[in-house]
């Protein structure tokens, strides 16, 4: 076999790890349960040996947050602007079960302050597929931590975390919002009513009206199992408001989008009524951010044993 790397996607949930041939394309992903919070009988070696096991002796490079203090060994922050030099630079090596892992470092934008883990990888593969929007880009990553990043020249020149998800499970599992309510259900009519409310809370924000999610459910104007998807509009669309006023995101230029799925639909559909311009950036970010790395690192090999 003609193989040249093993990339590690190393989160809280799962790992997953890709098998590249010499010229970078992935011959074989495998998905696990392991994240760090969900590791096997014999912890984060016993994982990594499941993730490799039979694949030939070749350089391994892993993201995510394997790095964290919570991770197998904390690898620092970079501070911002950050290149995919400098991130190439930078990386820790851990020794286990007689391979060499070498670990990507989060990024820190000091002027925030922030931080990210994991999401670096993700934004050198888009940069590695799409150029122009390297050059003078904004990238949205939905998620539990959704992340704004800001691109100039090929360099991550600064970024920005809105909680949306997190907020959105605590208020729909654990405030009185959700108490007692029936399973949800799709209604597209209850999301953009709170992208709507959103949109024209103005400088006071959702904090301002996120309880009208139970007084409209009181008064008969909202149906009980349409809550959820009501408080999904209404933090997504205050997340759509946050990037205008802050300057991350302008109706006279094009957001890029690292995602898919349902999360990312409803962020398209909040996008529009906000009057911006989101664009789904290309698959497979993190496996093609992870070979880019290991290129620019020098770990890129075809010599590979059995």
């Amino acid at each position: 076999m003609n193989s040249g790397l093993i990339g590690l996607d190393w989160g809280s949930t799962q790992l997953r790890a890709y098998l590249y041939d010499g010229q970078g394309q992935v011959l074989e992903k495998r998905t696990f349960s392991h994240g760090i919070r969900h590791l096997p009988e014999g912890g984060f070696a016993a994982a990594f040996a499941q993730a490799v096991e039979h694949w030939p002796d070749v350089p391994v490079l892993a993201c995510g947050m394997v790095g964290s203090r919570n991770g197998w060994l904390e690898v620092p922050y970079l501070d911002t602007p950050t290149s995919v030099d400098r991130l190439a630079g930078a990386l820790s090596i851990l020794v286990a079960n007689g391979r060499t892992l070498h670990l990507v470092p989060g990024l820190r934008d000091p002027a925030r302050p922030d931080v990210m883990r994991g999401e670096e990888t993700q934004v050198v593969g888009v940069v590695a597929q799409s150029p122009e929007v390297a050059r003078h880009g904004c990238l949205l990553l939905p998620g539990t931590h959704s992340k704004w990043v800001s691109l100039r020249e090929g360099v991550v020149a600064g970024f920005a975390t809105v909680m949306t998800g997190e907020l959105f499970g605590l208020l729909t599992q654990q405030s009185i919002l959700g108490a007692q309510l029936p399973p949800a259900v799709d209604d597209d009519h209850a999301f953009r009513r709170g992208v709507s409310m959103a949109r024209d809370s103005g400088a006071a924000g959702a904090l301002s009206c996120v309880f009208s999610a139970r007084t409209l459910m009181l008064d008969g104007v909202l149906a009980p199992s349409s809550v959820s998807d009501y408080l999904s509009g209404l933090l997504i669309g205050d997340e759509m408001r946050i990037a205008i006023a802050a300057g991350w995101a302008d109706a006279s230029s094009s957001v890029h989008m690292v995602g898919e799925g349902a999360l990312c639909d409803r962020y398209l559909k909040a996008a529009e009524m906000f009057g911006l311009t989101v664009h789904k950036a290309p698959d497979a970010t993190t496996s093609h951010g992870l070979w880019r790395i290991a290129d620019a690192a020098g770990l890129i090999t075809t010599q590979a044993t059995a």
